[in-house]
């Protein structure tokens, strides 16, 4: 074992999931923070248009990098499976199918986002006073989408061995650079939104490298040969079994805060820039949330391949356990010095107190979020990953879609629209907890455990 890697087979989950989770978390957290860089900058020296622009595409963005994340995932569970079977040969062909279809991948959405970016602003009710910047960052970030896509499966490739140190180490270079680059292109150079989008391309690019450069310099089987860079057909449709319903189960997220945005935008821009400022913040408990989810997921996929069906349950158990717990005390902390936390990005008091209103509703039920999160995680540890997609299109996306077009278009105020959010996860949480225990004891019929 690498010093830096984690031995998931055997000994005892609870510090290792916390070895491996939160630095997993941290990368989350520093990447949001640099990203509310971008709304801080424009915030600070621009103007409140400015940062409603950046705002108003975070939705639209989270639709296209988190399906290919979800695809990553995929990837994470079918190196981690294989790595539990000590089958290296499959290991090195999943590696170097990711690395391809990444890039290939992001090529594609690269070339259909900036033909569709118009018509996606238009869709979501982007105030005219808005939208001539919200286009022009989308179409910059669009063509960063190779290099991001990029990121996200070579840092599954470093999760699946347990390592989750070193794409933070990267997170951290790149993300000094996009401050760095944001201020210079708006201070110095007097961009707007357009720059702080420019930044951080940039700065993907740097992150997506060095992570590409520390693979090439690995031993066998995760080292990256660029001769032997390739689609291999059958790893290919193993990760895409698995990682196409996770990647449809985070893009339906993705399509229900394209709805709330819209409704979001229709209250105006004051609105709109408050909750850009509080999703900068609320996300940041989520990414606890996303955190110990990936790390079961990684954890159950390495000893289900190793045949190990009751560690498999115990480490849910854990991760269950340590995620509503740790999540709960992040997000009243969060909560506690909520308006100081959004003064950063505006001194409006009118902004500040309306982004409290979306803190309240959100982080004080961040912990029903984390059972959807282990409960999701948990099965596609397993490669069972299609059923939690559908029942999370089904209570997420279905139920605050059409909150959306009957309570709060009779209810048209912030308040009635961010209840939707503990509502979907309360139906959506109790349906994966049925899914989930169903599926434990069919596969506890069928499959024997092979012991520690």
């Amino acid at each position: 074992m690498k010093r830096s890697d984690i031995d998931m087979l055997n000994g005892g989950i609870g510090i290792k999931l916390l070895m491996f989770s939160i630095p997993l978390a941290l990368t989350g957290m520093l990447q949001q923070l640099f990203n509310a860089a971008d709304v801080a900058v424009v915030g600070r020296f621009v103007g409140e248009d400015a940062m409603a622009a950046v705002g108003s595409n975070s939705a639209v963005i989270g639709l296209l990098v988190n399906g290919f994340i979800g695809i990553a995932l995929g990837a994470n569970v079918v190196i981690s499976n294989f790595t539990g079977q000590g089958d290296n040969e499959s290991i090195s062909k999943c590696i170097h199918t990711s690395v391809l279809f990444s890039i290939i991948g992001g090529i594609c959405v690269t070339l259909i986002g900036e033909a569709l970016a118009p018509h996606i602003l238009e869709l979501m009710s982007v105030p005219e006073n808005v939208f001539p910047m919200s286009l022009a960052y989308l179409r910059i970030y669009l063509q960063g989408m190779p290099v991001i896509f990029l990121y996200n499966f070579e840092s599954a490739i470093f999760r699946s061995q347990g390592d989750t140190r070193t794409p933070l180490f990267c997170l951290v270079i790149s993300g000094i650079a996009n401050v760095l680059l944001n201020l210079f292109f708006v201070c110095i150079v007097g961009m707007d939104a357009d720059g702080v989008a420019l930044a951080t391309v940039i700065s993907n690019s740097i992150s997506s490298a060095l992570l590409f450069v520390i693979l090439c310099r690995k031993e066998y089987p995760i080292k990256i040969d660029l001769h032997e860079i390739k689609i291999h057909g059958d790893v290919l449709k193993k990760i895409v079994r698995i990682g196409l319903p996770a990647g449809l189960q985070s893009m339906v997220f993705s399509l229900s805060n394209m709805c709330i945005q819209s409704a979001v935008n229709s209250l105006g821009s004051e609105v709109m820039a408050a909750s850009s400022a509080a999703f900068n913040i609320e996300i940041l408990a989520y990414y606890l949330v996303n955190a110990f989810g990936q790390g079961c997921t990684t954890f159950v996929g390495q000893n289900y391949g190793a045949g190990k069906l009751d560690r498999c349950k115990k480490i849910t158990r854990i991760s269950l356990l340590m995620d509503v717990g740790i999540t709960a005390a992040a997000s009243y902390i969060i909560l506690l010095f909520g308006t100081p936390l959004l003064k950063i990005f505006n001194d409006n008091p009118a902004i500040a107190e309306l982004g409290l209103v979306r803190l309240k509703y959100i982080l004080a039920a961040e912990a029903l979020n984390a059972v959807m999160e282990i409960m999701s995680g948990a099965m596609r540890g397993y490669g069972y990953s299609l059923v939690p997609a559908i029942l999370t299109f089904a209570g997420v996306c279905g139920i605050r879609i059409l909150w959306v077009y009957t309570v709060f278009r009779k209810y048209a105020t912030f308040d009635a629209l961010m209840v939707v959010y503990p509502v979907s996860w309360v139906f959506t949480g109790a349906a994966l907890v049925v899914a989930y225990l169903l599926f434990i004891r069919k596969l506890s019929r069928t499959q024997p455990d092979m012991g520690e």
